[in-house]
């Protein structure tokens, strides 16, 4: 009996290191909701054969490398696609706009003002008057910028324009298409853009400009 479940358990802790060095390293903290949720199905499976000592351990590592491949897969998609990656991790929402918090946004988020408070509190800021731009990320962390801090608001990722930065900035695709004209770059050879003290920041799949 015990060696079976010393077996068991030696064998599946280095078959889930092996699957998590698979999946790519992440911070427990910046897991995704499709990286949560395979690590607790991993878990609960592995303990589950651990538990019961009729159960084969195939019943274990075979659901297991199903949930790897899977998450591989998505995580694939995610990176090629803009679409599938904000169906599935959705994507950070601006909390605090030069200073005016966002009521209505954390209302569609069921984000309370106690909790914008907490987290404010857990990063040493008393007072909500001293943010500038505060943005819930897609993991639920809040990140900060002070008045003294300019945060640089995204307007093209990969090639894909961010329709949800201009609506905040208050720009249109005519301000893009401008932007893109005078620097004399299409939008699919853009990398990455982004506005911050009043000037744009093009980088290229090539060069930056």
């Amino acid at each position: 009996m015990y060696i079976t479940l010393i077996f068991k358990t030696i064998v599946l802790y280095f078959y889930i290191i092996l699957c998590y060095r698979m999946m790519g390293k992440k911070e427990v903290g910046k897991l995704s909701i499709i990286d949560l949720i395979v690590s607790i199905l991993i878990a609960e499976i592995a303990a589950m054969c651990i538990e019961e000592e009729s159960r084969s351990i195939w019943m274990s590592i075979i659901p297991i490398l199903v949930l790897v491949i899977v998450q591989i897969i998505l995580s694939y998609l995610t990176l090629k696609s803009p679409k599938v990656r904000h169906l599935i991790d959705g994507s950070p929402k601006i909390i605090i706009n030069r200073g005016i918090i966002n009521f209505k946004q954390m209302q569609k988020l069921r984000y309370s003002l106690d909790d914008l408070v907490s987290q404010l509190r857990e990063q040493s800021i008393k007072n909500i008057c001293d943010v500038n731009y505060a943005i819930l990320e897609n993991n639920g962390k809040l990140s900060v910028f002070k008045d003294n801090n300019i945060y640089p608001m995204p307007i093209i990722l990969d090639g894909k324009i961010d329709f949800d930065s201009l609506k905040n900035m208050r720009k249109d695709i005519s301000w893009v298409n401008n932007i893109l004209d005078s620097n004399k770059v299409k939008l699919e050879d853009v990398f990455y853009a982004f506005y911050t003290n009043d000037k744009t920041y093009i980088i290229t799949k090539n060069k930056n400009t």
